[in-house]
Formats: structure tokens, sequence, C-alpha cells
């Protein structure tokens, strides 16, 4: 059995609960522009860089769509509420990080939510410490589903991304960690792995706590 020195984790709806948040602001927000956005537009843009997220929301909504400033007013939603609401951590994030800790596992944030966003809300649920790096999606130029910022994450350990275990809850972020070479693993959220991403995950639970089993032999 292969050993696993390293595990690298999404954020949105993997460790944090704000996939729903995003749903809901990014529906919002285009409404307020007078466009009439459905959950599933944002699910086919969970994960995506602006490469591919921007001409896939204007497929759905017209090329006159305004990505840019749908995108920045639902940010500033999403950050309101935060504000006021917190941050809902998900279940067993805390038992699965303990475990890696305490078992020497190198881990890192790789997320398309912007750097200085993903710092803070990777602080404000106090699990910083935890992690040697945060890649944010501004520091790569190719983003998921590209393995590029896995890759990055997996140097920033000093790991070569076959040590490494990759936790997503998306399709294009699983798409990205198997084709950066990653043992990838599903924690689903919004959606539940379908017949073409099954062949690319190693395991898939239910919550993140669960995902300890995983680990017994490989560390």
């Amino acid at each position: 059995m292969e050993k696993i020195k390293g595990a690298i984790f999404d954020m949105d709806g993997l460790m944090i609960d704000t996939e729903k948040l995003y749903v809901r602001f990014w529906i919002q927000s285009a409404k307020d522009f007078g466009y009439d956005m459905k959950p599933e537009h944002v699910y086919a843009i969970r994960s995506l860089s602006r490469k591919y997220s921007i001409p896939k929301l204007k497929s759905f909504l017209g090329e006159d769509f305004p990505t840019e400033d749908v995108r920045s007013h639902r940010t500033d939603l999403l950050n309101a509420y935060i504000d006021e609401h917190g941050l809902e951590v998900k279940k067993g994030l805390f038992t699965l990080l303990d475990h890696l800790r305490d078992n020497g596992v190198k881990m890192a944030v790789a997320t398309c939510t912007p750097t200085e966003r993903s710092v803070k809300y990777v602080e404000k649920i106090g699990a910083s410490g935890y992690f040697t790096a945060i890649v944010g999606g501004d520091m790569i130029t190719n983003g998921k589903p590209d393995p590029d910022i896995y890759l990055t994450a997996a140097k920033a350990l000093g790991l070569p991304p076959q040590e490494c275990a990759a936790f997503e809850d998306s399709p294009n972020g699983i798409q990205s960690a198997n084709s950066a070479g990653c043992h990838t693993i599903m924690i689903p959220d919004m959606t539940q792995p379908d017949d073409e991403i099954r062949p690319l995950i190693s395991a898939v639970y239910d919550s993140l706590d669960k995902a300890v089993s995983f680990f017994e032999g490989r560390i």
C-alpha cells in the first residue's frame, strides 16, 4: 500500500459550508442585474477558474451577461452575510485534521477562492495552524479543472502529488486533483459522484471524519 505524506484540501463546500451560500448569492446577485440564474448554473461553475466559468455562464445566460459585475456583487452579499452570521464548519473537519497532524501528514489548502479571502476564512474557523500553505486561485494561471493548483500545493509541501491525498466535493475539483496525480477523495456536498467522476476517485465518504479510515496503513 502506497504511503501518503501529504493532504490537500479544497475549501468551499469541503471544509466550510459555503457552497449553499454561493448558490444563494449568485442567484440573488444575478436577479439584481435582471437575470434569472438557476441553481444548476451555479453547480456547473463550482471550483472553475474564470477562464472556464465566464464562457460557461455566458452560454447559460447570454453573451451580454455581466459576469464580473455580478460576481463582485455576489462577493459583497456573501461577505456581508458571513460578517453577520460567521462560517459553518463541515462535519468532521477537525477530527480529520487532528488525525493527520498527529501522524505527521503535511497539509495544504487548494481553492479557487482568492488567497486573501481564503486565508481569512481559514483563520476565521481556527484552522490556519494546521496548514503549511494556502494556495488560492489567484496564485496560478490555469485553475480547476486543470491540475496546476494541486501541483502547486504539493510543491509547497515539498512532496510529489502521488504522495498526497486530495479532498474535494465538486466534479471540477475531482478532475483537477486526479489529473495532478493525487489520491483523490470525494466528500460530496451539492452533488453525488456520477459515472464520469467515479473512476477518478480513490474513495468517497459522506463526512470528513469518516475519511480517517482511508489512511489506515498509509501513513
